[in-house]
């Protein structure tokens, strides 16, 4: 089963470029470690470079931004292919952070 690894953090910890050089670093790393699970995955431009679309009934509003303020954002995300939820948790504990953050796991939809 695929399930997306989702991780959202404070953005502020990537100002500096040793900080930014490390991360990248760890990241490396962990992809070589699950590399027999990963099948896809990017790291994201900061919050400040989305676009927003929300609807509303027949009303669409587009904004600079993500949709919502928080200290968190997304930042990145990995697809994986594994047997279970389990594994995917495993996986997830082993993604790499500058700072506070946390992964959300979702399963993709299964057309099979």
């Amino acid at each position: 089963m695929k399930y997306a690894l989702l991780i959202h953090e404070d953005h502020a910890n990537y100002k500096d470029e040793d900080g930014w050089n490390e991360i990248i670093r760890r990241h490396e790393a962990f992809g070589e470690a699950h590399a027999s699970a990963i099948v896809g995955g990017e790291g994201l431009n900061g919050p400040e470079t989305a676009t927003t679309l929300h609807r509303k009934g027949e009303e669409t509003m587009v904004h600079d931004g993500p949709f919502a303020e928080a200290r968190e954002q997304l930042g990145g995300f990995y697809l994986v292919e594994v047997a279970s939820l389990d594994e995917a948790m495993a996986i997830a504990k082993d993604i790499p952070f500058a700072g506070d953050g946390s992964v959300e796991i979702r399963p993709c939809i299964d057309e099979g």
